[in-house]
């Protein structure tokens, strides 16, 4: 069985949990607590999973996969049905550039390790801290509307009327945008899709709220 080593609310873990439930596929969560007892992803055991001590990983029969995007790469061309990713090259390269414009350029910034660094090294307080999370996801959130809104292949979802990585990427971000009260009323066509994929027992099986380490 494939095994997910996961943190309910860690963003990328929550893009693979939807990857792997739309594929239809069994796994087994191993949790690890990013918080208590230090952050148990620094521990010598995960460590040698991942030298970055980050999750998600996803161990398949001892292949070890880290990197959320190139998991969700490898399981579609492993278990290609259903896609992830659209037919066409150019389909391909828009769901992809949708997918990274959270993953690459929102997400780093409201990292938990980003997030630590500032409280903890920069002596940053609790106001400006949330100040900054709220400033990068409100202002990459806009982008991403303004990609979505402007594209006629745009439809039920990010691309057309499937699920498809860039679906993957969205409801992790907004989810975490709702937990620190970021402004969303400015992105229509983000929340309709969300709410779309909510709908979807996939995505609703993979929220935080029903993880087995769940708080």
């Amino acid at each position: 069985m494939l095994r997910l080593y996961s943190y309910f609310r860690s963003s990328a873990s929550y893009r693979v949990r939807i990857a792997l439930n739309l594929k239809g596929l069994a796994y087994e969560t191993v949790p690890v607590h990013l918080v208590r007892d230090g952050g148990r992803q620094h521990g010598p055991e995960f460590r040698a999973l991942n030298p970055a001590g980050q999750v998600p990983v996803l161990d398949d029969h001892g292949q070890v996969f880290t990197q959320s995007l190139a998991i969700v790469e490898y399981l579609e061309e492993t278990h290609p049905e259903p896609p992830l990713l659209p037919r066409d090259a150019a389909g391909r390269a828009r769901v992809r550039a949708i997918a990274q414009s959270i993953a690459c350029d929102i997400h780093p910034l409201n990292n938990l390790r980003v997030l630590q660094y500032l409280s903890r090294n920069l002596h940053v307080d609790e106001a400006a801290k949330t100040a900054w999370y709220r400033y990068w996801t409100e202002q990459g959130l806009a982008a991403v509307e303004a990609l979505l809104a402007a594209d006629l292949r745009t439809g039920t979802f990010c691309h057309g009327d499937s699920p498809t990585m860039a679906d993957l990427c969205l409801v992790p971000q907004v989810f975490n945008a709702r937990r620190f009260d970021c402004h969303l009323d400015q992105l229509p066509t983000v929340m309709r899709i969300n709410e779309a994929c909510l709908n979807l027992p996939a995505f609703a099986a993979a929220a935080p709220s029903r993880q087995p380490d769940a708080e």
